[in-house]
């Protein structure tokens, strides 16, 4: 959209001042804001695709969908891509899993496909019809940074529309995506698949499990728990970061809004849930203070892939089945698993610790910034396997339920908030200490750790060693990071463009009569004891 066009669009909601009021002014700036992000171009995304889960596919072991853009594989017509063969490293995993052939998420994506879409330039998706991360524009060829802000600094019309956002993905399903309700194995070795519809926000749920869930040995009761190829090891900042960034871009698909971005809680010194409320992420029930309050959209939710110890019990995947509603008490946590919310000084210490990960690169690492901002790491001494929870394992205690649960914990929208303030900080580090990419283990991290392994379960293919870089090349920044010089520069233009369409809404109001006014139109377990809880991590 261009300036004259913003001009025109402020002109257009005169009509809805009342004259003189501050309060129309700042409606006005929220509908302005708004128009201007949902006319922007529309983005799209992919994840383990539709057409790659029938038995032929499956038992060809081929994931190279045809993109409808020019009729060809990978879109290859068009240059955008190419159908090759999957090479995983061979480089040798740590000891914390004496396995090997056991479960479907060693050596990603091999035990599914061993040929999937290599996308070239600037292209990205399943099949490469998508843009890079901070790539626009039919040809890939719009290089544009996004800005994530503090959800504290949103406008009423930015919190609203993010509420509104999140409860559509909840219930809309997922055109693209499915979810895997059983192992490859039990799917007979692809001739009997097993996939579920799922929503688009429930779909992220079950990535969340998946990449977390315990390695099943076979028969009930019989699981590995200590192997989780998203968490307590180096790929748990990397892993996050692409999560985040394919959760934001299936929102902007969804909506049509390709301004869209995360907020962020910065929870640094809070003394309670500050985002529990019912204008933002749902208070608590007066009735029942494990429950959300019925004032909140948040209070109709459903949870799945809640049940770690009874998936354990029965040998089993979650099935996505809803399993309650959604629960949180915080502040009402075990105090001997988590003292509270991080301070401003516990972040300061780890983001000086010099070392991205140390030792077995686990939860037992000593002075290791990964570790230590994980929540395993003490973040007054830095020594690992810490007597309490600490950083971002504490934020989950505190909330005291869904979000206390691992595998699950993604069910609690609060944990998207969370996560972008943990990727902050992360990216914090990186541009303090601009580590050369080798400072990334390539070697001997628990399995699916290592920098040249693919993210699991993501599909097109991720390296962990690539997302061990600055934002900027991803083009996204946190508002609160920006260059103070850059950030008053932008800061003047706003300024000067808001102050344009007030002088533009003041002639209009001289020259039109006042129509009838209109409001906006926006798109409307309990784990106590649980194997798969933060409670189990300290045992």
């Amino acid at each position: 959209m261009t300036r004259g066009t913003f001009l025109l669009s402020a002109v257009a909601f005169c009509a809805m001042l009342e004259p003189g009021t501050v309060k129309s002014l700042i409606q006005m700036r929220s509908l302005i804001l708004l128009t201007f992000s949902l006319q922007l171009l529309k983005s799209t995304y992919e994840q383990f695709p539709r057409q790659c889960i029938t038995r032929e596919v499956l038992g060809s072991k081929e994931c190279c969908p045809v993109w409808e853009g020019d009729g060809s594989a990978c879109g290859a017509r068009s240059g955008r891509g190419v159908c090759g063969d999957v090479v995983v490293s061979d480089q040798p995993d740590g000891l914390q899993y004496p396995f090997k052939g056991i479960d479907d998420r060693e050596r990603w994506p091999t035990v599914f496909f061993n040929r999937t879409c290599r996308c070239l330039q600037n292209f990205m998706g399943h099949n490469c019809g998508d843009c890079s991360f901070g790539y626009f524009g039919t040809n890939c060829a719009e290089r544009r940074e996004s800005i994530r802000k503090n959800i504290f600094h949103l406008s009423a019309t930015e919190r609203q529309k993010f509420i509104s956002y999140l409860n559509l993905a909840k219930n809309t399903m997922s055109q693209d995506y499915v979810m895997a309700t059983g192992t490859y194995s039990e799917m007979n070795n692809g001739t009997m698949p097993m996939f579920l519809n799922v929503s688009i926000y429930d779909l992220f749920v079950w990535m969340h499990f998946y990449v977390s869930r315990h390695a099943m040995l076979g028969g009930t009761n019989n699981v590995w728990r200590q192997v989780d190829f998203g968490h307590w090891a180096p790929a748990f900042l990397p892993w996050h970061r692409v999560y985040l960034l394919r959760w934001e871009h299936e929102i902007r698909k969804l909506t049509g809004d390709a301004s869209f971005t995360i907020p962020y809680w910065d929870w640094r010194d809070a003394q309670d849930c500050e985002v529990c409320t019912d204008d933002l992420m749902g208070s608590q029930s007066r009735l029942n203070p494990n429950l959300i309050s019925p004032s909140s959209v948040f209070s109709s939710w459903k949870v799945i892939c809640s049940r770690a110890p009874e998936y354990s019990m029965r040998g089993v995947l979650c099935d996505g089945r809803e399993e309650g509603p959604l629960l949180r008490n915080p502040g009402k946590h075990d105090r001997n698993l988590a003292v509270g919310l991080p301070t401003a000084a516990n972040v300061e210490f780890a983001l000086n610790l010099a070392q991205y990960d140390t030792g077995d690169m686990d939860i037992t690492a000593n002075m290791s910034f990964r570790n230590t901002l994980e929540g395993f790491g003490d973040p007054q001494t830095g020594l690992g396997s810490a007597a309490k929870l600490g950083m971002h394992a504490a934020v989950h205690v505190f909330m005291n339920g869904s979000m206390s649960s691992v595998q699950g914990s993604a069910n609690d929208p609060i944990f998207i908030l969370h996560h972008a303030f943990v990727d902050s900080i992360y990216e914090q580090w990186l541009r303090r200490h601009q580590p050369d990419k080798s400072h990334y283990p390539t070697t001997n991290a628990p399995i699916g750790h290592n920098s040249e392994y693919y993210m699991a379960p993501f599909i097109p293919l991720y390296r962990n060693g690539d997302y061990f870089l600055s934002s900027k090349d991803m083009g996204y920044e946190y508002s609160y990071l920006q260059d103070p010089a850059v950030l008053g520069a932008l800061c003047t233009s706003v300024l000067a463009i808001w102050l344009a369409a007030v002088r533009a809404c003041v002639l209009q109001r001289t020259r039109t009569p006042r129509g009838p006014e209109k409001q906006p139109l926006i798109i409307s377990t309990d784990t106590e004891g649980s194997s798969d809880s933060y409670r189990a991590m300290m045992s």
